[in-house]
């Protein structure tokens, strides 16, 4: 794909890779809030550092030697706090990461895939939910609906988007033992 700039191809990549980066980061800090600092701070250092990514390499292997640094620098800053991994640990966590992300962005391709044959408005909800970050008691005012029944409703669709996942990975992995 050919980019007119380097912001919009960075951009691009950062799209493409934001949601595992995100996960990576959450596997190596224990508050969903931290993580999400940790986050931002790390795109800010992606968009900074950019010109030194060289193209034609794995950005998401990049981002994620990026954010490790990232992770080691809030771990600095949080000190104090009582729960507090050892490095060894985080680096294991992090090669660990680093050996599942094909398996990752397997399973993120085939959650999209079965995301867009949701109805629309379970799709709606799922993006208010976990896109917007919607509380459930937000989204039952802006609905009409009972909190109990939006949590119903939200279980309902992650179970089958479980299964739609785990059936097609099965297809998958059937697929490529006929291969």
């Amino acid at each position: 794909m050919n980019f007119p700039d380097s912001t919009e191809e960075f951009v691009f990549l950062l799209a493409q890779h934001e949601r595992l980066l995100r996960g990576y980061l959450g596997a190596l800090i224990p508050h969903a809030q931290d993580a999400d600092d940790v986050l931002q701070e790390t795109k800010l250092r992606l968009w900074r550092a950019f010109s030194q990514f060289e193209r034609g390499t794995n950005f998401a292997a990049w981002a994620r030697k990026v954010a490790f640094h990232q992770v080691l620098a809030y771990r600095k800053r949080k000190k104090r706090d009582r729960l507090d991994f050892s490095e060894n640990f985080l680096k294991a966590v992090a090669d660990e990461y680093e050996n599942l992300e094909p398996q990752l962005m397997q399973r993120e391709q085939l959650l999209q895939g079965c995301i867009s044959r949701l109805p629309d408005e379970h799709r709606e909800l799922l993006h208010l939910r976990y896109t917007e970050g919607c509380s459930l008691e937000e989204l039952a005012l802006q609905l009409k609906r009972t909190v109990a029944a939006l949590y119903r409703q939200l279980s309902r669709i992650r179970h089958v988007l479980h299964e739609c996942v785990t059936q097609n990975l099965g297809k998958e992995d059937a697929h490529e033992s006929r291969a």
